[in-house]
């Protein structure tokens, strides 16, 4: 078997500082020693015709060919990566499993990454690109933050398909009798335009198109009604791209989506609107995984996307399958805390997939734990508060309480987690050595990263901790049976990973509720959280770990097609709104090279 080797040389040849240089700059100057992407397939274990060149440094990968050829052969250690609940900046969960993917490279084992592919929203927002930063990167950073192969591109046009497919059948079945319907083929599907369930999609933060209304005009101009837009990645179809199996499972569930309801309370498929098969021609490519490199030249695979807190937010199982089969060490990432993330992860992916975790790390730093400690309010775009740059144990100490409940609801999966200081260069040894013993009492493994600023050399500790943990035989378990009622499972979910003391529903998410309990179908689905990634609790206001609030169900979707019922928490949007500092500012081309700058 091949050796997947580091590409050190960039580090050495570049004299890359991240504390002098952007992220963007850095990833710039790695690329310039990137190995093609035929070689880091060659050290993949990729044969003949299984890679798919995307340019001379992306490619997709022929996950059936793979499969096919390694059936049989055993896998490799799974470890996922999540995190503590983070500050809007976020805390370096796909920083630290670049590094982390670089540390065990170092160390000599045979790793892969599996990351999920940013989103245009947050990357011309506030938040940035998903690659990765300092020394520990996915590169190159311009077309994976730029659309890459096209993924997310084929779920807006597949999901914007369906969208034509149901207001154009509302036009007609409106304009048309039951006769000149015949003649066109079309039985009456007599859709409530109360009821639709799915909005248009965008992959941009458009605040302004979350509520709209289309088909104004006269009669040839549509149908009018009340509509909007949904952040792309958001899509049902982002959901089933993360679960599906093959080809054959993908168009299956796709044609299971509900698109709306008719005037007698019946679903409305996407089958039922003849759109599934074009759908899935639409989504064919986008099946097939991307593969990418770490700035030290390990493969990394790149599929599904973001956004754990409105969708399943996983890198898709295909890839995780592939990787599994490839390697010794397969570090996937979770999106947002260990209460959104790693449960979807725990309770959906892991279902469906048949894998289970060796491992689980989770992210923390110290600058929020000290925002959940009390410390002042972190906001984008702004400055950070010196409080967060100089020694404060008390509100390190305090905002552990954070930390602990993620530690928690890991050990309730049956997996004893690691979690991982990512080292910022402000945090003092006092507070680091005060993060591990808390770590450490409650029962976790723990390790300094100091990945950002050294790359694999410095996550070799973090690394040993992971494969130490590896070597430990965990008990896995599901959080619940999917013979539990819906309203049980949501509040076990709310109760003993949030730590609410019980849940409210309003009239219509309650109406809802009763409707998935009597049908035998709904009954059997997963369940989907929708709810903030800044707190444990509905509201992103309430920091470190909150007691004595109820959650609030506001509405229940069904997602049949990906297998999800997902109940929403709170007022949590599915299309995200642009600040009024996005990154999109600070974005521009080189137009001597042709070079983008500025993405972070």
């Amino acid at each position: 078997m091949t050796t997947i080797s580091a590409n050190t040389a960039c580090c050495k040849s570049f004299a890359l500082d991240p504390l002098k240089m952007k992220d963007w700059e850095i990833a710039e100057a790695a690329e310039a020693t990137m190995k093609p992407i035929g070689d880091i397939a060659d050290d993949l274990g990729l044969i003949d015709d299984e890679l798919i060149p995307m340019g001379k440094y992306i490619g997709k990968v022929d996950f059936m060919k793979v499969l096919d050829r390694l059936n049989g052969r055993p896998q490799g250690k799974y470890i996922d990566v999540t995190a503590i609940t983070p500050t809007p900046l976020g805390e370096g969960k796909t920083t630290t499993t670049m590094g982390l993917v670089q540390g065990l490279g170092k160390i000599g084992r045979r790793v892969v990454g599996a990351i999920r592919q940013p989103s245009g929203g947050p990357t011309f927002n506030i938040k940035g690109s998903a690659a990765g930063g300092g020394l520990a990167q996915c590169i190159p950073l311009s077309p994976l933050s730029l659309g890459l192969t096209g993924d997310i591109d084929k779920i807006t046009n597949a999901h914007n398909l369906m969208m034509v497919a149901l207001t154009s059948r509302m036009q007609h079945e409106r304009n048309y009798d039951d006769e000149k319907l015949a003649k066109r083929n079309l039985r009456r599907l007599d859709i409530d335009p109360a009821r639709v369930q799915v909005k248009w999609v965008i992959d941009f933060c458009a605040q302004a198109l979350r509520n709209i209304t289309i088909g104004k005009g006269d009669k040839m101009d549509g149908f009018e009604m009340e509509s909007g837009f949904a952040i792309a990645v958001s899509s049902e179809l982002m959901a089933i791209l993360a679960v599906a199996q093959d080809l054959a499972d993908l168009r299956r569930r796709i044609g299971k989506m509900v698109v709306a309801y008719d005037k007698q309370g019946n679903e409305v498929t996407t089958a039922d609107l003849e759109v599934d098969g074009a759908m899935t021609a639409w989504m064919v490519e986008a099946l097939k995984p991307n593969l990418m490199q770490t700035i030290e030249g390990q493969p990394c695979f790149v599929h599904a996307g973001p956004f754990a807190n409105i969708a399943i937010g996983q890198s898709s199982i295909l890839a995780d399958r592939i990787g599994l089969k490839l390697c010794d060490y397969l570090v996937t990432e979770s999106g947002f805390g260990a209460d959104i993330g790693f449960e979807k992860f725990w309770n959906l992916k892991c279902r469906y997939s048949g894998l289970t975790p060796n491992a689980v790390v989770i992210v923390a730093t110290i600058r929020a734990l000290k925002m959940h400690g009390g410390g002042p309010a972190v906001k984008p775009g702004l400055p950070l508060p010196d409080i967060y740059k100089e020694e404060n144990l008390g509100l390190v100490e305090k905002g552990c309480e954070n930390l602990i409940a993620h530690i928690e609801t890991v050990k309730k999966s049956g997996v004893r987690p690691v979690v991982c200081i990512n080292s910022f260069y402000t945090d003092t040894e006092d507070e680091i050595n005060l993060v591990r013993r808390i770590a450490e009492a409650n029962g976790a493994f723990c390790a300094l990263s100091e990945h950002w600023l050294k790359g694999g050399e410095g996550a070799i500790e973090l690394a040993e901790a992971v494969v130490e943990a590896c070597r430990e035989k965990n008990e896995f378990k599901f959080l619940y049976e999917l013979d539990m009622p819906l309203h049980e499972r949501i509040e076990t979910i709310a109760r003993d990973v949030y730590g609410a003391s019980g849940v409210t529903y309003t009239p219509a998410a309650k109406a809802k509720l009763d409707l998935f309990e009597k049908d035998p179908q709904a009954r059997k689905l997963g369940t989907c959280m929708v709810k903030t990634h800044l707190s444990l609790s509905h509201d992103p206001d309430l920091k470190g770990r909150p007691t004595g609030w109820e959650l609030p169900i506001s509405d229940i979707l069904v997602y049949k097609g990906a297998g999800f019922l997902v109940p929403v928490a709170g007022a949590i949007k599915l299309m995200p709104g642009t600040g009024s500092d996005p990154a999109y500012r600070r974005i521009d081309v080189d137009t001597d090279t042709g070079r983008i700058r500025g993405l972070f």
